[in-house]
C-alpha cells in the first residue's frame, strides 16, 4: 500500500511545487501538481495537506548524540534508540561522530556503528572528529589523546567500520597530513579541516574540500593571515559546515558566510552532545563534565562542547540569520550534503529516491517525518 500526500507546498530541492502531491512506498513513485494527479488504486492511504510544506529530511553529517546518548558509549542498542529519536526531529539521514579519544573507545565506537548500520539504514556513513587534530585549537577535544594523522591507523579504523568513514576531521598542519589526505581520497573519505592551526599557505597545500564547524575550534582570519576561516571563504571548492544557533557563530557572521560562499556550498550541522533534548543541568562529553544552561553546553572552563541544538532549529534559524528562502535553506540541510558525500538516494524529492520527507507547518516546524516511507510522529 503506498501513501498519497496531497494539496501541498512541495520544496523538492530542485523546484518548488505548488499544490503538489507525492505518491511514495519506501521509495518515491511519483510526484507532481494536483491538476496531474490520478488515483491509482483503492488501497493507496491518501492523506489532505492542506497547503502544509513538504520537504527533504535533513541530513546531519555531524552528531555526536543526544537525548542522554553517545556514539562514543559504543552501545549498539543506545545508538539505534538515539538515530531514531533523531529521525522523529526530522533528522533522516546522519553521521553518527566520534571524538578525540583513546583508540580502543574509538574502536568499541565504531564496532557499535557498523552493527547498527547493518539494520538501521538511517546511518550512511560515519564522522571521525579527531584524534588528528591540534592541540592549540582542541576546544573539548581531550588534549591527551590528540596525535598527528596516521594513514595506519586511519585504515585500521576505516576496516573495522566495512568502510563507512565518510568525513574525518583532522588539522593539515602537520608533516604526515600529505599522505593522511591521499589515502583518505583513495578511499571514499572527505577530508575536513577542523581544530586546525593551519596557515592560509598551508591550507592551500592541503587537499581538504569541507571546513568543520567554520569559525568554530580553527585559526581565524585576520587582516594579515587568513587562517582556515579565511581560505575555506575564499575558495569555491570548500563546503563549510555552520552550528546555527547563535551561540557557536553569531547572526552575522553565519550571514556573512551566506553572503560569500552562498548556499550552494554550506551545510547546517548541529555538532549536537548527549545533552539534547534533555532538561538542563550537568551532562557529559568525552569523559569531560558539561553543564547546560541557556541551550548551551559548556566545559567547566567555559569553552563550547558540542550544541544542544535541534537540526529543525538550524533550519529556521539560517533563514532568520540569513534573510534565504526555503528553497536555500532545503540546500542546506539535504541537497548539498548528499551531493558532496554521493548519497545518490538522499536529498531531494524526486522519483525512485528514498522516501525521506518532512512535513512542515507554517512556522516551518516538523510535525511529521517519513523514514523510507515509515512514519516517524510524536
Amino acid at each position: 500500500m503506498s501513501t498519497v500526500l496531497k494539496h501541498a507546498t512541495i520544496y523538492t530541492g530542485l523546484e518548488k511545487i505548488e499544490d503538489g502531491y507525492i505518491r511514495f512506498d519506501d521509495t518515491i513513485e511519483s510526484l507532481g501538481t494536483m491538476a496531474n494527479y490520478e488515483a491509482k488504486t483503492s488501497d493507496d492511504k491518501i492523506i489532505d495537506l492542506e497547503g502544509k510544506i513538504l520537504i527533504p529530511g535533513f541530513i546531519d553529517v555531524h552528531c555526536h548524540g543526544g537525548y542522554s546518548f553517545d556514539t562514543m558509549d559504543g552501545d549498539a542498542t543506545e545508538l539505534d534508540e538515539m538515530v531514531n529519536d533523531m529521525v522523529y526531529d526530522g533528522v533522516t539521514t546522519i553521521f553518527p561522530t566520534t571524538m578525540t579519544q583513546s583508540p580502543e573507545r574509538i574502536d568499541k565506537a565504531l564496532d557499535a556503528i557498523k552493527k547498527v548500520a547493518a539494520k538501521n539504514k538511517v546511518i550512511q556513513g560515519v564522522h571521525l572528529e579527531g584524534p588528528f587534530v591540534s592541540t592549540i585549537f582542541k576546544g573539548a577535544q581531550p588534549e591527551e589523546y590528540i596525535k598527528a594523522p596516521d594513514v595506519k591507523q586511519m585504515e585500521k579504523w576505516n576496516k573495522k567500520c566495512n568502510s563507512l568513514i565518510k568525513l574525518v576531521t583532522y588539522a593539515p598542519e602537520y608533516e604526515t597530513s600529505a599522505e593522511f589526505e591521499e589515502y583518505c581520497l583513495n578511499n571514499g573519505i572527505v577530508p575536513s579541516v577542523g581544530h586546525s592551526n593551519a596557515t592560509r599557505k598551508q591550507m592551500k597545500a592541503s587537499k581538504a574540500t569541507h571546513v568543520t564547524h567554520l569559525y568554530n575550534a580553527q585559526r581565524e582570519f585576520k587582516h594579515r593571515e587568513p587562517g582556515v576561516t579565511g581560505h575555506a571563504l575564499l575558495e569555491n571548492n570548500m563546503y563549510c559546515e555552520l552550528i546555527a544557533d547563535g551561540f557557536h557563530v553569531c547572526s552575522d557572521m553565519i550571514k556573512l558566510a551566506y553572503e560569500l560562499k552562498g548556499a550552494d556550498k554550506l551545510e547546517l550541522v548541529t555538532d549536537s552532545m548527549r545533552a539534547k533534548g534533555m532538561p538542563e543541568g550537568v551532562s557529559e562529553l568525552g569523559g569531560q563534565k558539561v553543564i547546560v544552561k541557556d541551550k548551551q553546553a559548556r566545559l567547566e572552563s567555559g569553552n563550547l562542547a558540542g550544541s544542544v541544538l535541534k537540526y529543525n532549529d538550524a533550519f529556521i534559524n539560517i533563514m532568520r540569520f540569513t534573510g534565504c528562502g526555503i528553497e536555500d535553506a532545503v540546500k542546506m540541510s539535504s541537497v548539498n550534503q548528499a551531493k558532496e558525500f554521493n548519497l545518490s538516494q538522499k536529498g531531494s524529492l524526486a522519483i525512485g529516491k528514498d522516501a525521506d520527507i518532512n512535513i512542515l507547518d507554517f512556522d516551518f516546524k516538523v510535525i511529521e517525518t517519513y523514514s523510507y516511507g515509515r512514519l516517524f510522529k510524536r
